[in-house]
């Protein structure tokens, strides 16, 4: 029976826009005409201000900016947000069985979608609302300025979830949310490593550098290098850190760009890794063959849902701040959620919640694993950090199994429609799914613990993008590299298009 919650839902479907599912086989070019133009608008859209927004120098938000696609004062503001949100709503709404979704009913799975999507536009006008709330766009703004910037996140918010659905549903390749993330990342990682923004002493606090610096890694060691030499270049931007002047620089370390390619080659080798279970055909006598189960079971899935938990955490302790606990430090909720001051044009936490789930920025520094002024405190805090982070992966990692309908009842469902069974048992679902139950939850276990360390080893070296921007990045492009390897074969033999997974 379907719940009530999808059931009050469903009014708010046939108003919410919607991408029609292609009629025809969309062909790969297509696909791919299609992908590349969804990351162009996403791209103009987080290139475009927002009229009307009065926006300080420094950006609050900017810590969740890797994960969320978005970008300051642009329409594409929110970015994500809403639709990752929204899905880790529901997650946890069928989770905890407080509404419960049969996903092997067509029309429940497909109430259970629109009523995600009805979530997303919803969580979209919330948090452009909060916002302004929070002052991000400026005080005493008048109700017409007000109106103005939240029509238009919110006409930006459905363009990005239709621009989502429309590759989802076939028209592209992958999904918008892992496209957007992948875009944002690779553009971090360029500018990383080639911006060409001077950074100049009054940035750096210290008169006694003289140095320009750049953003860019490469532009500012070559600064360095030619006008303190090589080696004073090399043993400041190592860690980004200059021990005689006691400062951080503003520019990337090269422990970053190192810390970026050992987490590329790490999860590109054990993307690989996976357990291979020996199958047969019932149909195909004779016929054998493996399924795999992969290390990284559920993908880059759990690291989106925790970050998802860290940013609004983030965004609602800021909220509170800049409302209440600017005015009252010691306000409970304040502090509680978390303190903030501003730094080199940044806000950041001092105490509280969110001091725990932010990542530290260098490995060493007054913003880093080891601040040299207090290491005892920041190694904690780094540790306290990575803890958090590697419990909510695993418990996400675990949690998405049935959400997803990727858990041992449904994969054995899957095997036994396919026509597959396990040579030497007989063909039950039940022996079936004992068989995978030995695997599957373990793997999701080891999986998101494996990405959580990951993640906070990236975070700790200061790779470039974030440790959870680097890991969803490289998962990411090994991902649409199966993919388009898989619609190329397709392409050319469509008779594999079922046997290969691609509707």
């Amino acid at each position: 029976m379907t719940s009530r919650f999808l059931q009050a839902v469903r009014p708010f479907m046939s108003i919410t826009p919607e991408v029609v599912k292609p009629t025809r086989e969309v062909h790969f070019n297509e696909k791919m005409i299609w992908t590349f133009a969804a990351l162009v608008i996403y791209f103009v859209m987080a290139s475009t201000p927002i009229i009307g927004a009065d926006l300080g120098e420094s950006d609050p938000f900017a810590f969740m900016r890797t994960i969320t696609a978005s970008t300051q004062g642009s329409l594409a503001e929110l970015g994500i947000g809403p639709i990752v949100t929204a899905g880790l709503i529901m997650q946890i709404l069928v989770g905890s069985k407080i509404i419960n979704v049969n996903m092997g009913d067509p029309e429940e799975r497909s109430l259970y979608t629109g009523a995600q999507k009805v979530m997303s536009v919803a969580m979209t006008i919330i948090e452009a609302s909060a916002f302004l709330i929070g002052g991000t766009y400026g005080t005493n703004l008048d109700p017409g300025r007000q109106l103005a910037i939240i029509a238009q996140l919110l006409a930006a918010g459905i363009i990005i979830i239709l621009l989502d659905e429309m590759i989802q549903k076939g028209w592209g390749l992958g999904s918008g949310i892992s496209l957007f993330i992948a875009g944002g990342v690779g553009l971090q990682i360029f500018q990383g490593l080639f911006a060409a923004q001077a950074l100049g002493e009054g940035y750096i606090t210290s008169p006694e550098l003289g140095v320009t610096s750049f953003r860019g890694i490469a532009l500012a060691f070559f600064a360095w290098a030619t006008q303190r030499g090589p080696i004073e270049a090399i043993t400041a931007l190592f860690l980004r850190y200059s021990p005689a002047e006691n400062v951080n620089l503003p520019s990337l370390s090269l422990l970053s760009v190192i810390a970026t390619i050992v987490v590329f080659i790490i999860v590109i080798y054990f993307e690989s890794m996976r357990i291979e279970i020996p199958i047969s055909y019932a149909q195909y006598k004779g016929i054998r063959s493996t399924y795999p189960i992969k290390l990284l079971y559920v993908s880059n899935i759990p690291v989106i849902l925790t970050s998802a938990v860290f940013a609004d955490i983030y965004f609602i302790a800021q909220m509170v701040w800049n409302t209440v606990g600017r005015q009252n430090p010691n306000n409970p909720l304040a502090a509680f959620l978390g303190t903030f001051s501003e730094s080199s044009g940044q806000y950041v936490p001092t105490s509280g919640l969110v001091y725990f789930l932010t990542p530290p920025r260098s490995f060493i520094g007054d913003l880093g694993v080891i601040n040299p002024a207090n290491p005892i405190a920041s190694i904690a805090r780094a540790f306290i950090y990575a803890a958090i982070l590697i419990v909510l992966s695993v418990i996400f990692s675990v949690m998405w199994l049935e959400t997803a309908g990727m858990g041992p009842r449904d994969v054995a469902s899957q095997f036994l429609q396919s026509g597959m069974q396990m040579p030497g048992w007989r063909r039950s679902k039940k022996i079936v799914e004992r068989r995978l139950e030995m695997y599957i939850p373990t793997i999701a276990v080891i999986g998101g613990l494996f990405i959580g360390c990951l993640a906070a080893f990236a975070d700790f070296l200061g790779a470039i993008g974030s440790g959870m921007g680097i890991l969803l990045s490289v998962s990411i492009m090994r991902q649409y590299f199966e993919l388009i390897s898989k619609e190329r074969v397709a392409e050319m033999n469509p008779a594999l298009r079922g046997f290969l997974g691609i509707s």
